[in-house]
């Protein structure tokens, strides 16, 4: 398998990404290729003291940089010779398996949808997040940000998505799917949430347990956390910000730990044909390490082609 490698996007970048892909091809078991994307001679200057394994790895030049304050679409189409643009034309043309970025988050939604493209039967793709629960597990809350207004279809192939995601990554045999409302009773909430009720309520290829409220997202009550994009964002937010009180706090708890989100890596987008990876800006070692390493999963149990089959199953 050979995954694209971003390495000029995030705050640190390239130095980080080197040192995470080297940290990580030294304790890979998987047969996994680097495609390292990015200014040659950066990268190379940092692989002298992080090296990495020759035969590992392929560098492929990039003159450009997407910066985070670049307008999404327009950066894209401005700048070809861009990291970013660069590992979607790779992928697009099957030179990668996967891709992964910290790099700016609007570009790499717009690649993902317009380069990639959307699996078969897929309305909207959507991105998750893991939310770390008190008994030591993760749920996938889904979408957190690309999909601000929704549709109850919408939600119900969320539902789906995250479902395969959270079985074949996250190894829940049968995950439980809950719909973020204000109410645990069927009939409240917004008229998106009454109407996206009976559509998972009907739906076979989930195990729908019905609504959880705020309260229930840090607990296992369900693994797949269903909402549209406006409010999973404005939780993930507010959960990234508890990790960051609790530093400035100085409070060391195992449980508040797991709230440092690059222990997981970057989130993926869920329902493009192809792996894509979108990592946090202030992303570390680690973080690229936990990317490369959700990726070569997702390949290696084909989770994209699953998802193709789920939704022809749909059709």
């Amino acid at each position: 398998m050979n995954i694209g490698l971003d390495m000029m996007g995030g705050d640190f970048a390239p130095l980080e990404a080197v040192k995470g892909a080297a940290e990580f091809l030294s304790s890979a078991t998987a047969n996994v290729h680097l495609t390292l994307i990015g200014d040659e001679e950066k990268i190379k200057e940092h692989l002298n003291s992080y090296p990495i394994p020759a035969g590992k790895y392929t560098i492929v030049h990039a003159a450009q940089v997407i910066e985070m304050n670049d307008h999404p679409t327009k950066a894209l189409k401005e700048k070809q010779q861009s990291s970013i643009a660069i590992g979607f034309h790779l992928l697009a043309s099957s030179k990668t398996d996967a891709f992964i970025s910290a790099g700016n988050t609007g570009a790499m939604m717009v690649g993902a949808l317009f380069s990639i493209k959307a699996i078969e039967g897929v309305l909207r793709p959507a991105i998750g997040a893991y939310m770390p629960r008190e008994d030591g597990t993760l749920g996938l809350l889904v979408d957190v940000g690309l999909n601000a207004d929704c549709k109850p279809e919408n939600l119900n192939q969320f539902a789906i998505l995250g479902s395969l995601f959270a079985k074949h990554i996250l190894n829940f045999d049968e995950p439980k799917v809950g719909l973020v409302n204000l109410g645990e009773e069927e009939g409240k909430g917004n008229i998106l949430a009454q109407a996206t009720y009976p559509l998972l309520k009907q739906n076979k290829q989930i195990n729908f347990i019905g609504n959880i409220e705020g309260r229930d997202i840090l607990l296992n009550k369900a693994n797949v956390l269903v909402c549209e994009g406006f409010t999973g964002n404005v939780v993930l937010k507010l959960a990234e910000s508890i990790y960051d009180i609790v530093r400035r706090r100085n409070i060391h708890d195992e449980h508040f730990d797991r709230f440092n989100f690059e222990q997981y890596g970057g989130v993926p987008v869920l329902g493009v044909a192809k792996p894509v990876i979108i990592g946090h800006g202030i992303s570390h070692a680690m973080a690229f390490k936990n990317m490369i390493r959700i990726s070569a999963r997702m390949l290696e149990i084909d989770l994209m082609g699953k998802m193709k089959s789920s939704f022809l199953e749909q059709a």
